[in-house]
């Protein structure tokens, strides 16, 4: 019960095991809603994006906040910075309160984008109720939400 051998001779046990399947959940899911955006006039969104903006809507209004919101590095923050900029769903703007610090601020593109992939991961999860069923989808979900430890379960 606790590990298989693989023909490699790697023992992957099931908590690996289940741990891949969640990730495989996830991609699954995010490489449908990469592949809608892209579609509908978003071109090289990333799941780090979302999540970058996100973080910024909710007050990470510099490369050292995101960082920490998203954890990573300040270095890779900045990257993140970059790519939204150019891809028009950030603006930085100068701080009425400090000349040298720039805010980051999500432009309308970047809502649009935001809604757009909320749209799409709902149509998603709805193919999975579908699929499923909404009692076991809704199952997963609560038993995810205990399992993560979050505080609140977004309605």
């Amino acid at each position: 019960m606790g590990s298989t051998a693989t023909l490699s001779g790697v023992d992957t046990s099931r908590g690996a095991q289940l741990a891949l399947l969640l990730l495989d959940g996830f991609e699954s899911l995010t490489r449908q809603v990469i592949d809608e955006l892209a579609e509908r006039g978003h071109p090289a969104v990333t799941a780090t994006h979302e999540f970058a903006l996100r973080a910024i809507d909710q007050g990470a209004d510099d490369a050292a906040a995101l960082g920490r919101a998203l954890g990573v590095s300040r270095q890779a923050a900045a990257k993140t910075i970059e790519a939204l900029e150019s891809l028009g769903y950030l603006r930085r703007l100068a701080d009425p309160s400090d000349a040298r610090r720039k805010r980051l601020v999500v432009t309308d593109r970047g809502y649009e984008m935001s809604r757009l992939g909320g749209a799409a991961y709902d149509a998603l999860r709805e193919r999975w109720a579908a699929s499923i069923g909404w009692a076991r989808l809704e199952g997963v979900e609560a038993a995810l939400h205990d399992l993560a430890g979050r505080d609140t379960f977004p309605t």
